[in-house]
């Protein structure tokens, strides 16, 4: 039974931590909360917190994880929301294999090596998805048979700059004044294409890999050059063929837990493989209002070892999700809509990421930072 279990989310203070905690609230678990310091305190205002415990780094939550939680007559659950906690535990895994159950690949090291965007592209192509060519050099190095346009990205995203390593490059003099800002010291070059739209999996895997649950896929409502869209309508996944080649990678990778993966799609229709985030992702939390709630779910088949059908519930047409003070940055600020059509869009959104009748506080507090959010 999960409810003997105690669960604990590690993460930044974001509406991610915040739809895992809602996740697990609304099917009655009160999880702990290690909060690393973020813009707002919106996760840790939420009502379904047993506690909360707020930490200035990665460092001190891991060992806040392991000084207070070690050694439970029942092993803890452990949720990820971040990329460099998430690498973090991976790296001390035989240490925490006899305490907790968390996102783990059954080997040292196993989930970082793959977070390298070359090592999860290569291994996309070998199981048959479409990739976009790519290279990696060390930052500064411009090859002489570079086509453009390119875009930068830094090779993991425990390295360098994250997003601000980002740069959609055009030419060769464009690529030289985007290194003048890369921070990673190695840098991966990538064909850019303008995109239709994005393709979003939220779900996990269980027993290395070979079984896997994926309630939702996101695709954008409008899209935005270099970045994501924080407004969007979910789908039921229902390709069999992708469904395949990703359950070989995973099971190849050995990962058992919670993901997102994205693919990008071409102005033609075709999909191309981009990453596999090996953590909770932020639009996780649509499966759980949709009632399929991917930490729930999880606990639940890392116990028994079986992930069963009757778990997934229908998505209804046009159903969707928005991240409201992005939304609004993006589409009213930037002029794309005027406010009052924003404000119908936002009532009629099936699924926003803060505001809940149930559930209010984390709404307030992002109202109050608001600038912050945007």
């Amino acid at each position: 039974m999960i409810r003997n279990h105690l669960f604990i989310i590690i993460g930044e203070e974001h509406y991610n931590p915040l739809g895992a905690i809602r996740s697990l609230g609304m099917a009655g678990i009160h999880p702990v909360y290690i909060a690393v310091r973020g813009k707002s305190e919106v996760a840790s205002k939420s009502r379904y917190v047993k506690e909360n415990i707020c930490v200035a780094d990665i460092r001190e939550a891991y060992s806040v994880l392991t000084e207070r939680f070690s050694g439970q007559k029942e092993k803890p659950f452990v949720i990820t929301t971040d990329d460099d906690i998430q690498s973090l535990l991976d790296e001390h895994y035989e240490e925490l294999k006899k305490d907790f159950i968390f996102f783990n690949a059954g080997s040292t090291g196993q989930i970082t090596k793959y977070m390298d965007k070359k090592a999860i592209l290569d291994l996309a192509e070998k199981h048959g998805l479409n990739v976009l060519k790519t290279t990696v050099v060390k930052n500064g190095d411009i090859p002489d048979n570079t086509e453009y346009p390119v875009i930068t990205k830094s090779i993991s995203p425990n390295i360098g700059g994250w997003k601000a390593d980002v740069h959609i490059c055009s030419n060769r003099d464009e690529l030289k004044e985007a290194y003048k800002n890369i921070k990673s010291p190695l840098v991966l070059l990538q064909r850019f294409i303008e995109k239709k739209n994005e393709y979003c999996l939220d779900g996990f895997s269980i027993n290395r890999g070979k079984k896997m649950f994926v309630p939702t896929v996101s695709i954008y409502n409008y899209t935005i050059r270099g970045y994501y869209s924080p407004y969007m309508t979910v789908y039921p996944f229902t390709d069999k063929k992708m469904k395949q080649a990703l359950t070989g990678m995973l099971s190849e990778i050995g990962f058992e837990g919670i993901f997102s993966i994205e693919f990008l799609i071409d102005e033609d229709g075709t999909y191309y493989f981009t990453e596999i985030n090996f953590r909770n992702s932020t639009w996780s939390y649509i499966a759980a209002k949709l009632g399929m709630p991917i930490p729930v779910l999880w606990a639940e088949a890392m116990l028994s070892g079986e992930i069963s059908e009757g778990w997934y519930r229908p998505v209804p047409d046009h159903y969707t999700a928005m991240v409201e003070p992005i939304d609004y940055a993006k589409r009213v600020e930037e002029g794309r809509i005027s406010p009052a059509d924003w404000l119908i869009d936002f009532k009629m959104t099936d699924c926003p990421f803060y505001l809940d009748a149930d559930d209010p506080e984390p709404f307030y507090e992002m109202v109050r930072n608001w600038r912050k959010l945007g």
